[in-house]
């Protein structure tokens, strides 16, 4: 399947949400809420959504999904024409045994995860022509099965994956989802370049993601100290050498533009810092990891991102 050939049509796409914490929760019920079929897969949540539905705790307006299509089993699950991924990365070895019961022959599947590569494995898959790549600036945090507290922003920016991260042009399904969201209230950009998205979304990323479990502190905390802001600004400005690396410049405004969007946003404990506190595994290798391998294969040291990787690793074998 050549995704350029492709034309939208006039029904709506129908969607499953593969990891209905946080975030698949947050977009998922936003969807439904629109008027969207949409199908949940859980886990520990199962038996709460199932009978209660969704809870959604927003800056933007709290609502409620109190029926919603929710399955333990994805072999029961329909065949959807977009799966949305937005479980943590480190759950992606399960992906071989779920996609293949719930993409439709000419569906695609939307990665909504942090870090850089994750395309690569999940067209590993799905196929290099039916992956788009979803980078989300989201402050969500889920405080209870099935409730979702949504405290700031929220776009999403989307882009085409073609095979080693090639440029691919704006493409008709990549249109229709776009506008579907949308149509949901959810704030979309479309890129061209998705490597480009990705490190730009590591600029914010490695720094805050990094040190918030080093340093035990919220985003606010970390830009409230001269030293650590200053470290946040010198980890911000390796990723952009990173990115270079790759054939890929960032401007370096645009270190300002993430810190000023740091200051604004209220104080926020990571998704790192959560998973951290809550000793569940940390994505180290899709944010941290897989960053260093590409920089160091284009010939690019990045040390002090590199010590972060290391004490990461450390805090993560030891919880």
């Amino acid at each position: 399947m050549n995704p350029t050939t492709l034309t939208t049509n006039i029904y709506q796409n129908n969607y499953a949400v593969i990891g209905t914490g946080a975030l698949g929760g947050f977009y998922g019920a936003k969807l439904q809420k629109a008027g969207f079929d949409v199908h949940f897969l859980l886990r520990s949540d199962y038996e709460q959504v199932a009978n209660h539905g969704l809870i959604i705790q927003s800056k933007d307006g709290n609502f409620t999904i109190p029926s919603v299509n929710a399955y333990q089993d994805v072999a029961k699950m329909p065949r959807c024409d977009v799966v949305i991924v937005s479980l943590k990365t480190t759950h992606n070895h399960l992906l071989t045994e779920i996609l293949p019961f719930v993409v439709k022959d000419n569906g695609v599947v939307l990665v909504l995860q942090n870090g850089l590569g994750i395309e690569a494995e999940v067209a590993a898959i799905a196929g290099d022509d039916r992956v788009i790549g979803g980078l989300c600036f989201l402050c969500s945090n889920k405080i209870a099965p099935g409730h979702i507290h949504h405290l700031d922003y929220g776009k999403i920016t989307m882009a085409e994956y073609a095979s080693h991260y090639h440029s691919v042009a704006t493409t008709p399904r990549l249109q229709k989802i776009t506008h579907e969201f949308t149509n949901a209230g959810i704030n979309i950009e479309v890129a061209e370049d998705l490597l480009l998205a990705r490190w730009k979304k590591l600029v914010w990323n490695i720094p805050y993601n990094g040190l918030s479990v080093i340093l035990n502190a919220t985003t606010a905390e970390l830009m409230a100290d001269i030293n650590t802001r200053q470290l946040v600004q010198q980890l911000m400005e390796e990723v952009l050498l990173g990115a270079k690396g790759s054939g890929r410049v960032i401007p370096q405004e645009f270190v300002q533009l993430m810190l000023d969007y740091t200051d604004n946003m209220k104080p926020y404990r990571t998704s790192m810092k959560i998973d951290y506190d809550e000793s569940r595994p940390l994505e180290v290798e899709a944010i941290f990891g897989n960053p260093l391998k590409m920089a160091k294969a284009n010939g690019i040291d990045l040390p002090q991102i590199d010590c972060l990787y290391r004490q990461l690793k450390f805090l993560d074998a030891r919880a």
